[in-house]
């Protein structure tokens, strides 16, 4: 089968590789790859890649060997799933506690853009609490977890700034609900809720905005650069603050991607692609990923998707 592996390339950062197809586990499926979405972060993974890197944590696609341990869905299902590993490929062996049966309305390629992106919006949310009536305030906000934490976060009642590189970033999340600037400075405060994902000197600036008493979860650090709080500084700010690390990463995933389709079955959240190609053309799309010329999220087709 063919697989899309790391070349430690800058300018074609993957290349196709005639490879086995991979051989489930007990408790994995096997899923034929009809659509997968590279996330911004496995771009920073491929510019020094390890030996063992097989990219791809977000597909969806066609259950073709159901799990040996007789869990998880049957052959010819159709599911979206997040594996740990290795999903831009014909073929992926996925845990059955990270899929999630695929309703008709929902196809492919829409499906493919929900796993990372969701699942970290999703959790994030629950680890600020209720949202109803709250000031929030989203830093980073122009990939697919910020657009995903902007609907939900509007849809749960929040009032919610975001924080994003240009207008044009903006756009959708003003359409969304958001109040949308273009720099933490800009961003009218106190707020109840803040959530940090670019690093550095963005989180100490979004840290005085924060009222006393309130939380600041930090989720990432897009912008490379390293952060440095001032302790002195601090004493200077809101009182009683909480600062929270958080990462999404955990299985079983299987619960929230779930959740995602029922969302989007619903209506009540929207995946925003901004590519919808091959994938003879992922090389090109990472690069492309990588240096934010993609709004929202880029899916790459394998062939044969719905």
């Amino acid at each position: 089968m063919q697989r899309l592996i790391p070349t430690g390339d800058a300018a074609r950062p993957v290349a196709f590789a005639e490879v086995p197809q991979p051989v489930p586990e007990p408790g994995e499926a096997l899923i034929k790859v009809e659509a997968f979405a590279p996330n911004r972060g496995e771009t920073f993974l491929l510019e020094q890649p390890r030996p063992e890197l097989l990219p791809g944590k977000d597909i969806a696609g066609l259950v073709v060997q159901a799990a040996a341990d007789g869990s998880g869905p049957g052959i010819g299902t159709r599911v979206v799933g997040h594996p740990a590993q290795g999903g831009w490929a014909e073929y992926a062996a996925v845990p059955t506690h990270s899929l999630a049966v695929l309703p008709d309305s929902i196809d492919s390629a829409r499906a493919a853009a929900l796993p990372l992106a969701g699942i970290t919006a999703l959790r994030l949310l629950r680890t600020a609490g209720s949202l109803v009536g709250r000031r929030v305030l989203l830093t980073g906000a122009s990939g697919g977890v910020g657009h995903y934490v902007t609907e939900l976060a509007v849809g749960a009642g929040a009032e919610l700034t975001t924080v994003t590189s240009t207008p044009a970033r903006g756009e959708r999340l003003a359409e969304l609900g958001a109040h949308v600037v273009h720099e933490v400075a800009a961003a009218q405060g106190p707020f109840d809720v803040v959530l940090e994902s670019t690093g550095g000197p963005d989180l100490a600036l979004a840290l005085s905005k924060v009222r006393p008493g309130g939380l600041l979860v930090w989720f990432g650090q897009a912008s490379r650069t390293p952060v440095s709080l001032d302790f002195f500084q601090l004493l200077g700010g809101s009182e009683g603050v909480t600062i929270q690390h958080f990462h999404y990463a955990g299985a079983p995933y299987g619960s929230d991607l779930s959740v995602l389709v029922s969302l989007v079955e619903q209506g009540r959240l929207h995946p925003e692609i901004s590519r919808t190609t091959d994938w003879a053309r992922t090389a090109d799309t990472l690069v492309d990923l990588r240096e934010r010329r993609i709004r929202g999220k880029a899916v790459l087709l394998t062939g044969g998707a719905r």
